[in-house]
């Protein structure tokens, strides 16, 4: 073969094993391109999924942190931060509650509600 045909050839191999975009985001536990999640949903998802450790409203409980807090304001957990917590887990870092274990069947999308929800409530407490 002749020195000039690797490099293309080489290119072509590596870009036919690349993931299609859409399981990329779904193995990244996100939401397809402009879902917009609904704070209203995410009132009852977060009752079913969250309200156990972080509080009914998410201002926290003796099991885990407040998630309406300057902590977790955008700036410092965006919302990508919130989808590796849920499909991941989280090792203890900010406060004294241990680690946080991953949450089972809950989708990208209902993520996406959930923090909708938090978002809104960090706003209504002056949280940016």
């Amino acid at each position: 073969m002749k020195r000039y045909l690797i490099l293309p050839t080489l290119l072509f191999l590596v870009a036919c094993e690349a993931p299609d975009p859409a399981e990329r985001r779904a193995a990244l536990h996100l939401p397809p391109p402009g879902f917009q999640g609904d704070p209203a949903q995410g009132v009852q998802l977060f009752s079913s999924y969250c309200q156990s450790c972080h509080g009914a409203t998410g201002y926290g409980s003796e099991q885990g942190p407040p998630l309406v807090d300057k902590v977790y304001r955008p700036a410092h957990h965006a919302d990508f931060a919130f989808h590796v917590a849920v499909r991941d887990g989280v090792r203890q870092h900010h406060w004294g509650f241990g680690d946080m274990p991953a949450v089972a069947d809950i989708t990208p999308e209902q993520t996406e509600h959930v923090i909708a929800f938090i978002r809104q409530e960090q706003l209504k407490r002056g949280i940016q």
